[in-house]
């Protein structure tokens, strides 16, 4: 199976943009910014705005399962489908993704997971962002590009996924550790989830690792992996057993994936609900608070 780099830096990018003969194969180059309503930034706006030459844009509000009363789940293969073909990508076609976090990464690992799960591996992340593509000072556009529609086909690969029946059992067999990616204040329960409907804490027995300490806060890249072992080390996950990741909605989630990932275990799922899902379907007993014990 053909194989790309999970990151690619901004020299990277730029030199196959402005030569495409340097690549083998098309490249189409996604942004895919994505943020909490508190943010209070608008995505697409930004986007029309400014974005790296030849961007479209990955709505991943428009790509899920519009049915399902939890936020941000997987879309149909058939609806995957139909929305990157209509984004010009082939199952040939080499996929760069990108959001315009102020952190360098925030969701556009959300969309590389996405196209993984869909059983597409020619997917990389833009280590860095727009944040690291401006700061190196290269060009941007408003021009969005027109591109003809493609015709893609997926496979899904249900072992990158988790759903609540399997996260329910887990908690008696333990099959696998579970990593949450959400900040230390909404993981233990002292500081408010960022959706009105949904308090904060966290499903027992599982690990904080706070998708921040993926990313090094100066370059706005990701971590090595020697530095990544050491942050999964600090919080007790066991990268040689089985994982799983969770987050609010599952998005930051898929940054532990990413790290997981580059630290060479490429079989972490998702719980694709999240703690929006648990929290609304879990008993009483297993949302586990610093705030019920006051």
């Amino acid at each position: 199976m053909a194989t790309v780099p999970t990151l690619v830096n901004v020299t990277w990018l730029a030199e196959r943009l402005a030569s495409p003969s340097l690549s083998s194969r098309a490249i189409r180059v996604l942004d895919c910014s994505w943020y909490l309503p508190k943010q209070k930034r608008d995505q697409r706006g930004e986007y029309k705005l400014q974005h790296i030459p030849g961007a479209l844009f990955f709505d991943q509000e428009e790509c899920c399962d519009k049915a399902s009363p939890y936020e941000n789940m997987l879309p149909s293969a058939e609806d995957f489908e139909s929305y990157v073909g209509s984004l010009g990508v082939d199952n040939n076609t080499h996929v760069v993704v990108y959001d315009g976090s102020d952190m360098g990464l925030f969701s556009a690992q959300r969309v590389w997971w996405m196209f993984r799960v869909f059983g597409h591996p020619l997917v990389s992340v833009l280590n860095g962002g727009l944040t690291k593509w401006r700061a190196e000072g290269r060009g941007v556009s408003n021009e969005i590009p027109k591109v003809d529609k493609a015709t893609f086909k997926a496979t899904y690969t249900p072992a990158l996924v988790r759903d609540f029946d399997f996260m329910t059992t887990n908690l008696a067999d333990k099959t696998a550790q579970v990593v949450d990616a959400r900040p230390p204040g909404r993981f233990n329960g002292t500081e408010p989830e960022p959706r009105a409907d949904c308090e904060p804490g966290h499903i027992p027995n599982s690990l904080n690792m706070p998708f921040g300490k993926i990313l090094d806060p100066e370059s706005k890249t990701v971590k090595p992996p020697d530095k990544l072992r050491e942050v999964f080390a600090a919080v007790g996950a066991d990268l040689s057993g089985p994982l799983v990741a969770t987050c609010g909605s599952g998005m930051t989630a898929c940054g532990l994936v990413l790290a997981a990932y580059l630290c060479g275990k490429e079989d972490v799922p998702v719980f694709d609900g999240a703690w929006v899902e648990w929290f609304k379907r879990a008993k009483p007993e297993n949302i586990i608070s610093e705030a019920k014990k006051e």
